[in-house]
């Protein structure tokens, strides 16, 4: 297997709403697991209001999925009332696997 594409996506809550939007993080782990294209999927903490999501996929059909799949969709459902600004998603080349 090959990974060699991912998303970084980097979510910022509003004030007061960053443990909301870890625990909406932590359900999104079910989610991806359903995914047949994701490879890993990591949730992760920078502050106390800065969040993100780093997938990685051994395709573009797979990254493609995710990106029109349930965590995006469930994302646009609570991102009004969760984050302060639109999510910055950007898709990145994996240079390098452990």
């Amino acid at each position: 297997m090959t990974i060699d594409r991912g998303i970084l996506a980097l979510l910022e809550a509003k004030p007061g709403k960053g443990e909301d939007l870890a625990a909406f993080l932590e359900q999104g782990r079910a989610l991806a697991a359903e995914e047949q294209g994701t490879v890993t999927w990591y949730a992760f903490k920078v502050s106390d209001t800065t969040y993100g999501i780093f997938d990685t996929f051994e395709n573009e059909e797979g990254r493609q999925a995710h990106l029109t799949g349930a965590i995006p969709q469930a994302l646009g459902t609570v991102g009004p009332e969760l984050l302060a600004r639109d999510p910055d998603i950007r898709p990145v080349d994996v240079i390098a696997v452990k």
